[in-house]
């Protein structure tokens, strides 16, 4: 989507020419020189350093983050959006920023990409001053002694991008390169062409806040300023800091997508019943079970994930037994149900986690969906006789989801698909495949403005152990 064209505003005169076409010759590189504090510098530093990480570090989204304490929520928030909206729009801002570039960024010096990302994304994607962007962008290079020579480059090919904003976003968008062409293959193998767009097109879009609610949704919405989806998740516009949102410290809502909500509830009724969660952190579908009045274990071989899972579970002040254990080897229950949401490539969660589209390979699905296959098999040895297994991945990919449950109906007669019907949730009647089984794709859900759309690709099978 093109972003809407601003009154330029310009950063002022040009601190230096180098390296911009038509711009001049390049000055010789100055001596790196250490700004004094800026309002603003801070969330910038860790968002450069954050991308760096990601980018050239093999760090995920959620992981870069960690030296993130000394800020405030507003700050991180605002840290996080920039580093997110880099990444959903990466494809894009590298295009841009090489059409102003002579020799594309310098080699010696991998960090002026990535404060020029930093500053290139503040200018096209989001609500930020021009002069703001491009001032912070070079104290931020300044700052650094790999970058402090470049500062006189940055701040010109910024200030000449802000210039130029409409035609080098038109230009670049229209080569369609927020999405590795390898996924933009598969899902056009999968969904065809039109929905694969589709996908893709969403997915560069900023998602709405979704939480599952203990209470009445459309009270929370109202107070919330959101709105009720059609599954009962409360989704929230512009919410600011999570945590100084009404209720959180009250435990009266958790953050959960509105299609992670979904395979806890295909459960059923589970109350008082013995319900293993596995690969349960960071504990959202925990917490379902636990609310729903099952007696939970919740697994995961991550004990600092786990940490977090019972950190949220005491906020929400729900109970469950908490396992750190490998669940292809768990030994435990039988359980009278069990919820694999199991580890996968993550395909369908790139509008909330977008470091996943360039962190993934084509051979990750493969290895992947070994894994599945033996978390599988082993939950199901885990089952009491007629329980019920709910099977999840949040991929877009048919062998993490449609060719798990095929591959595993053909090779045991024990266990019978258990089709999922449009009354066991309400709303999700668009989502069920004619298979019985459930397929939420990122494009679903188109309610106006893009961030009241969309939800996380999701597949969910239901399996009865006979």
């Amino acid at each position: 989507m093109k972003a809407p064209s601003r009154p330029n505003r310009s950063s002022g005169p040009s601190r230096g020419k180098g390296g911009v076409p038509g711009g001049g010759a390049p000055r010789g590189p100055r001596p790196p020189q250490r700004p004094a504090e800026t309002a603003g510098l801070p969330a910038r530093l860790l968002a450069a350093d954050a991308l760096d990480r990601i980018l050239r570090g093999n760090a995920s989204l959620e992981d870069a983050f960690i030296n993130d304490t000394g800020l405030e929520p507003r700050d991180r928030a605002l840290v996080f959006r920039i580093v997110a909206t880099t990444l959903r729009r990466l494809g894009t801002l590298k295009a841009v920023i090489a059409g102003l570039l002579d020799k594309g960024p310098p080699k010696s010096a991998p960090k002026v990409e990535t404060v020029l990302l930093v500053g290139a994304a503040q200018i096209l994607f989001m609500d930020v001053p021009d002069h703001a962007a491009v001032g912070l962008a070079v104290d931020l290079a300044r700052g650094d002694r790999t970058t402090g020579g470049f500062a006189g480059l940055i701040n010109a090919v910024l200030r000449r991008l802000a210039r130029e904003r409409d035609e080098r976003l038109a230009a670049a968008e229209a080569l369609n390169l927020d999405t590795p062409d390898w996924l933009r293959q598969r899902w056009t193998k999968a969904y065809g062409a039109e929905r694969a767009a589709a996908i893709a097109a969403i997915q560069a879009q900023e998602p709405g806040l979704d939480l599952t609610v203990v209470g009445d949704p459309a009270a929370w919405a109202e107070k919330l300023n959101g709105e009720v989806l059609p599954t009962g998740t409360v989704r929230v516009l512009q919410a600011g800091p999570v945590r100084a949102l009404p209720g959180y410290e009250d435990g009266q809502w958790w953050v959960q997508d509105a299609a992670a909500a979904l395979p806890a509830r295909l459960l059923g009724d589970i109350a008082g019943k013995s319900v293993a969660d596995l690969c349960a952190a960071p504990g959202g579908k925990t917490a379902q079970l636990a609310a729903a009045g099952a007696q939970v274990t919740a697994v995961d071989r991550s004990g600092q994930r786990l940490a977090r899972l019972s950190e949220n579970l005491a906020r929400l002040k729900l109970k469950a037994q908490v396992l750190e254990a490998d669940a292809t080897t768990l030994k435990a229950g039988p359980f009278d149900a069990i919820l694999l949401d199991a580890p996968c490539s993550a395909t369908g969660t790139l509008r909330r986690h977008p470091d996943i589209a360039w962190s993934k390979r084509p051979g990750d699905i493969a290895a992947l969906a070994a894994l599945q296959a033996k978390l599988i098999d082993h939950a199901l040895e885990l089952l009491k006789p007629g329980g019920l297994l709910v099977y999840a991945t949040c991929s877009l990919e048919p062998e993490e989801g449609e060719q798990q449950v095929e591959r595993l109906l053909a090779a045991r007669s024990d266990v019978t698909r258990e089709k999922i019907r449009p009354e066991d949730v309400p709303g999700i009647a668009p989502f069920i495949t004619p298979q019985g089984d459930l397929r939420t794709l990122p494009c679903d859900w188109v309610r106006g403005e893009p961030e009241r759309s969309g939800l996380d690709g999701f597949f969910a099978a239901r399996l009865r152990k006979q």
